[in-house]
């Protein structure tokens, strides 16, 4: 079934929504979960909320792409878990480290809630695509799917140390970009 095919199911309120959302895209919410949460029971429990956000979500909400309105949905409960659990250990430190991170950018002590700010969403689009496809890919990698410094340089066969530096020089050069667009 086509996400076009399930987005409508979501219109029509049948139940059949939600378990052709998990049958098509449930692997990746879990995986992202996973990741942030570092707990298998916690990113179950993460995703059946994802579930019922999108249920309540679609309508109004069409969205463009079902699987990135998935990710970020589920990218937000689980950043909503971690900060409830608020141990550093439940969270492995990834999502605190990427926060820590991001406050080098962004204005004010509350980096995460500054950064989904729907301005700030589309500025960010903006810089990222100006930038070369592994910089921003690294950053997305980094920032969005919360995934370690040595996780991604296996990804793209680089040394940790190549990592840290590119994504220092994104964050530089976002900081730069926001502060001359008035964000910052």
């Amino acid at each position: 079934m086509t996400d076009e095919q399930i987005v409508a199911l979501y219109y029509q309120r049948s139940e059949a929504a939600i378990a052709e959302t998990q049958s098509r895209h449930g692997s990746a919410c879990r995986a992202l979960a996973r990741r942030i949460l570092r707990s298998d029971d916690d990113a179950e429990e993460c995703v059946s909320d994802v579930w019922l956000r999108a249920w309540n979500a679609i309508p109004p909400a069409r969205p463009n792409s079902l699987r990135a309105f998935l990710l970020k949905l589920t990218r937000n409960a689980a950043l909503d878990r971690c900060r409830a659990n608020s141990a550093a250990k439940r969270g492995g430190g990834e999502v605190d480290a990427v926060l820590s991170e991001l406050s080098e950018i962004a204005a004010g002590d509350d980096a995460a809630g500054t950064l989904e700010a729907r301005e700030l969403g589309a500025a960010l689009s903006a810089f990222l695509r100006t930038q070369k496809t592994r910089e921003a890919d690294i950053f997305i990698r980094r920032c969005f799917y919360a995934e370690g410094i040595d996780e991604i340089a296996r990804r793209y066969r680089l040394r940790p140390n190549a990592v840290a530096v590119s994504l220092s020089r994104t964050r530089k050069k976002l900081r730069a970009y926001l502060e001359s667009e008035g964000y910052l």
